[in-house]
């Protein structure tokens, strides 16, 4: 069964290969490296790479799964709605408290 791994992970996977493939002290052998260094595989690994350089992006951060950030901004839309949903009801009914004559 595949193993799923996190957009995180896969994204600073990704910079470490380019950083390390960018210096021509560590270049050879960065992925495998690496690899053995995150407990990926190196094959996995390297399709990241390849992928992330044929989207075409300067940075892993930008080849972000948009689906997955979307899901993860409305699921926080909703949360926010239902904390402003709450706040607006403790407001009415410490109003209405204030305005009650006490004894």
């Amino acid at each position: 069964m595949p193993t799923k791994y996190t957009v995180e992970l896969k994204q600073r996977a990704v910079e470490l290969v380019l950083h390390a493939q960018a210096d021509p002290v560590t270049a050879r052998g960065a992925v495998t490296r690496i690899a053995d260094e995150l407990g990926v595989s190196k094959e996995t690994l390297r399709v990241w790479v390849r992928t992330h350089k044929q989207s075409g992006t300067d940075t892993p951060a930008e080849s972000m799964d948009l689906e997955t950030e979307n899901r993860r901004l409305r699921a926080e839309l909703a949360e926010a709605k239902r904390a402003n949903e709450i706040l607006k009801k403790a407001s009415a009914f410490f109003a209405a408290e204030l305005d009650r004559p006490h004894k």
